[in-house]
């Protein structure tokens, strides 16, 4: 798979680096010459240019990519890049970073953005997986599907506490996807029984949040 990164800041050398490392082909490009650093990411092809501009994606060859990542620190430039890799390119997917969590809103199919990646919300998503029992917690936005990546923690006054994954009436769009119990990842087979403190991780459509964590965790 080839990949394209804008922006060859921290963030983009570290993503830069796991791509190369899983054997994807890797271009990244940046407008400073003080962020064209090959010799950290030697595996990678470097472009120094402003990916804002159609000019320099022709030259990155923008159609032969797979994948387009927006990752500046720049959410204009990263919503620019996005548009212009989808329409003129016609990259199958683009990854854009949010900056700002005022901007997320803008981050979607308008823009040409299919995953948004936003560090305040999955930082904030993480402190209250961290703490939240109970309560459904979004992770992470599917954009092209328009459903969620979310995680709730058992509690142990659970109804279904004891009970096979199998047992539970499932709204019909929700999937369960992985249990974490004792610090191991457990697949949702038919038969697993399902244990207070428990984390659940679903895909869900937004719809059907509240019916899902009704399911499992009713307030009295």
């Amino acid at each position: 798979m080839r990949v394209a990164i804008a922006g060859a800041g921290a963030v983009g050398r570290s993503v830069a680096l796991e791509l190369v490392d899983n054997g994807h082909e890797v271009l990244l490009i940046d407008k400073a010459p003080v962020s064209i650093r090959a010799d950290l990411v030697p595996d990678a092809q470097w472009l120094l240019a402003d990916a804002c501009e159609l000019s320099s994606l022709e030259e990155a060859q923008l159609e032969t990519c797979d994948v387009v990542i927006a990752s500046t620190g720049d959410d204009k430039a990263n919503l620019v890049i996005s548009l212009l890799a989808k329409t003129e390119f016609s990259v199958p997917r683009t990854v854009g970073r949010v900056n700002h969590p005022s901007n997320e809103r803008l981050f979607g199919e308008s823009w040409g953005v299919d995953v948004s990646v936003s560090t305040p919300r999955l930082m904030s998503a993480l402190v209250e997986e961290a703490v939240s029992v109970g309560d459904l917690v979004r992770l992470f936005t599917f954009r092209q599907s328009n459903t969620n990546l979310v995680e709730l923690t058992m509690p142990g006054d659970s109804p279904f506490i004891g009970q096979r994954v199998s047992e539970v009436p499932w709204p019909d769009d929700v999937v369960l996807v992985a249990i974490l119990r004792d610090n191991t990842i457990q697949t949702p087979d038919s038969d697993r029984s399902l244990e207070a403190g428990d984390e659940l991780l679903f895909v869900t459509p937004e719809e059907d949040e509240n019916q899902l964590a009704e399911l499992l965790s009713p307030k009295k």
